[in-house]
């Protein structure tokens, strides 16, 4: 994998010494040059209005979790999952798909619903649980998911959107339709088995999907050289039978072209591909860890330097795309945006009490319409402070 210094210290991409390059499962795909420029024979091509589209994304979902965790740690909400230094992948996966394709999120892959058209207050609302949530509060927050952008809810237990999205891609097969199924993991996902369920089902039955491992070296306290003796996660693809690649993760050009070509790929009947995009996890697994246990600050500042947002940045100011008072101007654009989203999330009651009827059965059954009903001639506790 990485290099290590002599303080055994992680090095981020750019400084670690490249694997042979004629094999996409042992190098590293990018785009994006040290000298802020992109490689020309690897360069998707894309328009001026998205790349700064693309960026603008990015930006959207590191404001959004810079303020989402304050409202944590105000006692606003009670749980939030940031997804800070990782903002390239799901970002480069909303512009990389058809809204017609299933994305089978983990944790840090919420954002593609913003990028394919999700309203930022219902996103907001399932952090809070309240009225607004499509869900009707009935997942914990950072957990979302909506019908309308085929979206599906992830589990905080690891792994079982893997065989899903594969036996969805499957279905789809089967139907004739015109779909793909993108699914995600970490690196510590690599280690369960639904993984190799999933890896092994998609090459059997040449199911039309992508599985994406975000590889951002900590499945919270453990690190990736604990979960595999392989050279990389991305070599493991040739056991079941299907391309692997490794792609550089903060690098949201790169993410772009390997993203779209796999689903592309997928879609012309021509099989699954597993994608390990390294990357590097800057914040705190959740707002209920304290990742200084176990990782030093300068294996953090390392990486910050390959920050994705960053890098985008500096390529369009290069490109003449961005100058510093368009960048100010649409960081303070985001943030009105994202606090008149929160002032009307927080302003909504919580779901209402009968709701917890609904969904259970395609027609109520008498014995829930009773349930129903007697709940209904009870008024609502008060909360105790």
């Amino acid at each position: 994998m990485l290099e290590k210094d002599a303080r055994n210290t992680p090095l981020p991409l750019g400084f670690a010494t490249p694997e042979p390059a004629n094999d996409p499962a042992l190098s590293l795909f990018r785009v994006l040059r040290d000298d802020d420029t992109a490689d020309p024979a690897k360069d998707p091509v894309l328009s001026d209005a998205t790349l700064q589209s693309l960026f603008e994304h990015m930006l959207r979902v590191r404001l959004l979790d810079e303020r989402m965790m304050m409202r944590q740690r105000q006692g606003k909400v009670g749980f939030y999952g940031a997804v800070t230094g990782q903002e390239a992948c799901p970002v480069a996966t909303g512009f990389a798909t058809k809204k017609t394709d299933w994305i089978f999120p983990a944790l840090r892959e919420n954002a593609i619903m913003l990028v394919r058209g999700f309203p930022l207050s219902t996103w907001l609302a399932q952090v809070y649980g309240n009225s607004g949530d499509v869900l009707k509060g009935r997942q914990m927050p950072s957990h979302m998911s909506a019908r309308s952008v085929n979206q599906v809810s992830w589990s905080s237990c690891l792994g079982p959107q893997l065989p899903q999205a594969v036996g969805a891609a499957w279905a789809a097969k089967k139907r004739g339709d015109d779909m793909v199924a993108v699914a995600f993991s970490g690196d510590g996902a690599t280690s369960e088995p639904d993984f190799h369920t999933a890896m092994n089902f998609a090459a059997v039955m040449n199911a039309p999907c992508v599985l994406i491992c975000q590889n951002n070296h900590w499945a919270i306290s453990v690190p990736s050289s604990k979960q595999t003796a392989s050279k990389t996660f991305a070599i493991k693809a040739r056991a079941y039978g299907m391309p692997g690649i490794r792609v550089d993760g903060n690098d949201v050009l790169a993410l772009y072209a390997v993203i779209h070509d796999a689903v592309e790929r997928a879609r012309r009947g021509e099989g699954p591909t597993f994608i390990e995009a390294v990357t590097y996890r800057i914040g705190a697994h959740s707002s209920s860890d304290d990742p200084s246990v176990y990782r030093s600050d300068e294996e953090v500042e390392l990486w910050r330097g390959r920050d994705p947002i960053a890098r985008m940045d500096r390529y369009l100011t290069k490109r003449g795309l961005m100058t510093r008072a368009q960048r100010v101007s649409l960081e303070e654009r985001i943030k009105a945006e994202i606090l008149r989203a929160i002032r009307e999330v927080e302003t909504l009651p919580p779901p209402p009490r009968d709701s917890l009827f609904d969904d259970v059965y395609g027609t109520r059954p008498w014995h829930l319409e009773e349930q129903r009903a007697e709940l209904a001639r009870h008024e609502p506790v008060a909360p105790h402070d």
